[in-house]
Formats: C-alpha cells, structure tokens, sequence
C-alpha cells in the first residue's frame, strides 16, 4: 500500500503517504457543506482507524472557507487519533482560517504549523 492513494478515498480528499505520515489534501476550497462535511469526516476516520498510532498530516492550503460544522468534525478525528496514540498536525491555514481557531482556542487544541514541510518535521 505504500506511496498509493486509497482507492475507496472520496474525491474530496488526496491522500499520499511520505514516510509513515498519511498526507491529507482537501480538494475543496470550502468546506461548508453537511454532506461534504460528513464524508470527508468518515474519510479521515477510515484512516486514523486503518493504523495504530496513526500520523495524520491535514494540509490546507485549498482551503478557503471552513464551516463551524468542519471544526466539530476535526475535533471528532482529533479525539479518534489520540485514542489511538495518534499525532495530528494542520499546516497551511490561510489567516481568515487561523482567525477562527484562535478565536475558538483550538489553535490550542491542534498542532498547527505553517507549511507542509515544517509539519513533517514535526513529528
């Protein structure tokens, strides 16, 4: 399975392997709508549970606008990644983006970096 997306990953997200850490590419600019929200929630739950100590990277430099209904669906895979000894990280948030997890505090929550390089490295 190395170096291969998952098959039965939705078009929403792209998924590459580098190292052990799952690289996670939202396609959608905005993440606003309940169905998407879902999906992509399932998704990324499949991936978390796929592993033991799952290392989960969420790269969003597409993304434009994210719903409050996508940060509750973050937070839910957060939580599934720690019961599974995971490490999440987010890297490339636009700053309208970062404004709305500073003022939630989950910026305090999640490991956010400010590229996909420095959150590799991170791990």
């Amino acid at each position: 399975m190395e170096g291969r997306a998952m098959p039965d990953t939705s078009q929403r997200l792209n998924v590459t392997d580098h190292k052990d850490v799952k690289v996670i590419d939202f396609v959608d600019s905005k993440i606003l709508d309940e169905a998407n929200i879902a999906e992509i929630g399932l998704n990324l739950t499949g991936l978390v549970a796929a592993k033991d100590r799952p290392k989960l990277l969420l790269d969003f430099a597409n993304v434009d606008h994210l719903s409050s209904a996508a940060l509750g669906m973050l937070i839910n895979v957060n939580n599934k990644v720690k019961q599974q000894n995971g490490q999440l990280r987010l890297a490339n948030i636009k700053p309208q983006i970062l404004e709305v997890f500073e003022i939630t505090k989950l910026n305090k929550l999640f490991k956010i970096l400010p590229t996909r390089a420095d959150a590799l490295a991170s791990y």
